[in-house]
């Protein structure tokens, strides 16, 4: 895919792109590919490397219309279909965003002008909490994954674990329950943080365990993949009955793993810019249907500004929506020409 990307554009205050999208995941591309087809030559600026989707190695199989694709494939797919429609890709990053005045000002990581633009396109999506252990990077993608709803079928009839006691972990375990052997959810402290209603129903599933007061040490398992999480029990909690004696060692076999302990959406650099909401993802409550954010001319996809669903189908989705709104926008302010 490399002779995809180009150098950044030449652009100006007098003379800004039309529209820029920050973001090469599925919501950044889908708004190419809707921007380039409305003739606004949008411009695509995201490292060639990154995104979530980009490092999934497994098959996709949730994605409607793709078969037996990996995640890099489903991007390089989205990519050559942007850009046989006239969009541009430069591989890069932004470190500094001006959405202050129009034209807004996007400074990249290894550009020697910024790029000046009408209207902008915020998909930089949000990164996974991981634990940060021995063994979880080296299993990502064979066993280790941050999404049920993405991976979990892939381990129908197997021993799988969840890591976390929220509302996430809760929900995940739930629909692992389904499919798999069964589930053992691994919480660090002496109760779930989930609501009440989930917690019910995962303590009263027949086919979920849980772990209390136990942390991930580390995660083994052979060139097949995963095959046990290796923990420890901590100290017991605050009288809950529910502890046991420190630092004693638990093996959980399992055939997955589900790190299930949040997200970071990745809006620091419009922080004090834009409105943001609880979490750090983008206050979209004023927006109604609409991708708009707090700032006319800048709109929102992917998961930046979802903290709900977070998959690669939505994420097009609100591309797709997003293009729309900027072109809109565009055309309301006589920028279309």
């Amino acid at each position: 895919d490399g002779a995809l990307f180009s150098p950044p554009p030449v652009s100006s205050a007098a003379a800004p792109l039309r529209i820029v999208i920050l973001g090469g995941g599925p919501a950044g591309l889908s708004a190419a590919i809707y921007a380039a087809r409305a003739g606004l030559s949008p411009v695509v600026v995201a490292p060639a490397f990154g995104g979530q989707l980009q490092g999934k190695g497994v098959d996709v199989e949730n994605f409607p219309g793709v078969m037996e694709a990996t995640g890099p494939g489903l991007v390089a797919r989205m990519r050559r279909q942007a850009a046989a429609f006239n969009a541009t890709m430069v591989s890069g990053a932004a470190v500094r965003v001006d959405v202050s005045r129009s034209p807004f000002t996007i400074t990249l990581d290894e550009a020697e002008a910024p790029l000046y633009a009408r209207a902008l396109v915020v998909a930089t999506g949000a990164d996974s909490r991981w634990l940060g252990v021995p063994g979880e990077h080296e299993y990502r993608g064979r066993g280790v994954s941050s999404c049920a709803t993405c991976d979990g079928y892939l381990y129908r009839g197997k021993d799988v674990v969840v890591v976390g006691g929220g509302d996430s972990a809760a929900e995940e375990a739930l629909l692992l329950a389904r499919t798999s052997r069964s589930v053992t959810m691994i919480v660090r402290r002496g109760a779930l943080r989930a609501s009440r209603a989930l917690a019910t129903r995962v303590l009263e599933h027949p086919n979920i365990a849980v772990e209390w007061n136990v942390t991930v040490d580390r995660f083994e398992g052979n060139t097949d993949g995963l095959r046990r999480a290796i923990c420890r029990r901590a100290t017991k909690d605050g009288g809950s009955g529910q502890g046991a004696a420190a630092d004693a060692e638990l093996t959980v076999r399992a055939s997955a793993a589900f790190v299930s302990i949040g997200h970071e959406p990745n809006t620091g650099l419009f922080r004090g810019q834009l409105a943001l909401a609880a979490g750090g993802y983008l206050d979209m409550s004023e927006a109604g249907r609409s991708t708009r954010t707090s700032v006319a001319g800048v709109f929102a996809a992917g998961d930046l500004a979802d903290r709900q669903y977070r998959q690669a189908i939505t994420s097009a989705g609100s591309g797709a929506q997003a293009a729309l709104d900027a072109e809109r926008y565009l055309s309301e302010q006589g920028w279309t020409d």
